[in-house]
């Protein structure tokens, strides 16, 4: 378990980090989103204790990083996987880290097989691709065999093969009763790796909760619906909280019931439905509503309008 009160980075005038609360539980992936500059990689670092807080503390079960006799096998973490020497190979940088806390190269050869790397166990990893290289992060993390694991940006680099084995494998660990934290800035991963989401925004938390609530708590969902009686199943549905609007394939789009609802009032009006669906925000969309306010470093010439969200679609 990972545990943050009122944890706080500053840097001179600036506030990176502002007074942090938040639990990551074991047994399933937590997310940390956030826009650059949100202040995700410095509460990791702090986590970590590569950063020191201004105020306030982060534990891992109950304990400072820097109290942990054995970190290694207590927790995981890919923070960087440009840090490996760069004239060293694969399985020699592996040994190094390993002989730190006296772990055999059996172990080593174990998560070299995990992480798909027997076939450059002897290359540099100077000459090691992106990916590759994330792969040797991920087998330096794992290599204590930790219960909690702390992976920023895991899959960048990654080719599909490798982002759908990251995903498998997090999800496994956390089924294993691990606590994985997992930071990235590819919502569609996202949405079908982590069950619960810290959403940061400069430095302060947007939201914390399972992933379904917050996507429900700012997107909206509505009512795809197809008929050749559209303005009979206006007047079936009609309620002062009901929102019926004409989408330009000719279907009608409900805000207000749900599906079963529109299906069951046009079924007694007996009105035919060709098609009837319920259309769902993604996290991209609950993403862009969260962060709105709090990107930091936004492009210039990208309209902001473009990535606001008005009733939980996209304007």
């Amino acid at each position: 378990m990972i545990q943050a009160h009122s944890l706080t980075k500053r840097y001179g005038d600036k506030i990176a980090v502002d007074g942090l609360d938040f639990t990551v539980e074991p047994g399933r992936v937590t997310g940390f989103l956030g826009p650059n500059g949100a202040g995700k990689s410095t509460t990791m670092r702090m986590i970590t204790g590569l950063d020191r807080p201004s105020s306030g503390i982060a534990t891992v079960n109950g304990r400072r990083y820097r109290d942990i006799a054995a970190p290694l096998h207590e927790v995981g973490v890919l923070l960087d996987a440009r840090s490996a020497h760069p004239r060293r190979t694969a399985v020699k940088h592996l040994l190094a880290i390993a002989a730190t806390h006296r772990i055999g190269r059996d172990r080593v050869e174990e998560v070299m097989g995990l992480t798909g790397l027997e076939s450059v166990a002897n290359k540099r990893v100077g000459s090691f691709s992106l990916g590759m290289g994330q792969r040797l992060g991920i087998a330096s993390a794992l290599l204590g065999d930790p219960e909690t694991i702390i992976l920023d940006e895991p899959v960048n680099g990654l080719d599909p093969e490798g982002i759908l084995w990251i995903r498998n494998l997090m999800r496994r660990l956390a089924a294993e009763g691990r606590t994985v934290l997992l930071s990235s800035h590819l919502m569609g991963e996202m949405a079908q790796t982590a069950d619960h989401l810290i959403v940061l925004g400069r430095g302060a938390i947007l939201a914390d909760g399972p992933i379904e609530d917050v996507m429900r708590g700012v997107t909206r969902t509505a009512v795809r619906v197809r008929t050749r009686e559209p303005e009979r199943l206006a007047r079936a549905i009609a309620a002062p909280e009901v929102t019926v609007a004409s989408l330009p394939d000719g279907a009608m789009e409900i805000t207000g019931p749900s599906a079963e609802h529109v299906a069951e009032a046009a079924a007694a009006a007996g009105i035919v439905l060709t098609e009837v669906s319920t259309i769902a925000g993604s996290l991209e969309d609950a993403y862009l509503a969260l962060t709105e306010g709090a990107v930091e470093y936004r492009s210039s010439g990208a309209p902001t309008p473009a990535h606001t969200i008005q009733n939980g679609a996209r304007s």
